[in-house]
């Protein structure tokens, strides 16, 4: 960082948007078919793995396998505090705090809930998307076929 920009980091700048700006801008982050997914489907789907979108059950996943009971959810690394990649915004601390912290207890409790109806979760942060596709995709294909066998010898 060259002196410049030297303490920029942790100054407190205004936001250069007004409340309702800010909250529209906001409302327009994607909560469904966000690039991530639509690469990591598509990655999933060549590979000859079949899925259902959105389906309703506790947390909504991205991906639900019906067959074999297998629930995969693709976590922003800022909404879901990713301990690699999750940053913490400057401004509005506690709020942002709370909001994030929140955000976590929310997914332990939605595991918690699919497991008890006999679902498998699988979570994967973004950046694994963009990083690791093809390992990821091996990770769910495994994940899926031992389940569905599971699911198969328990009839």
């Amino acid at each position: 960082m060259t002196n410049r920009f030297k303490g920029l980091r942790s100054a407190k700048l205004p936001d250069m948007m007004g409340r309702s700006q800010r909250s529209d801008c906001m409302s327009k982050i994607r909560g469904k078919d966000t690039k991530v997914e639509v690469v990591l489907r598509k990655a999933v789907w060549r590979n000859g793995l079949r899925y259902r979108l959105h389906a309703k059950l506790p947390g909504t996943p991205d991906l639900v396998f019906p067959r074999s009971k297998v629930a995969l959810f693709i976590d922003g690394c800022f909404w879901h505090g990713c301990p690699t990649h999750g940053v913490r915004p400057r401004t509005n601390r506690a709020f942002w705090a709370d909001k994030l912290k929140k955000n976590v207890e929310r997914d332990k409790q939605t595991n918690r809930e699919l497991r008890e109806i006999g679902w498998k979760v699988i979570r994967c942060w973004e950046h694994e998307v963009e990083k690791r596709l093809d390992r990821l995709v091996v990770r769910i294909g495994q994940a899926v076929k031992n389940r569905y066998r599971q699911t198969r010898r328990d009839i």
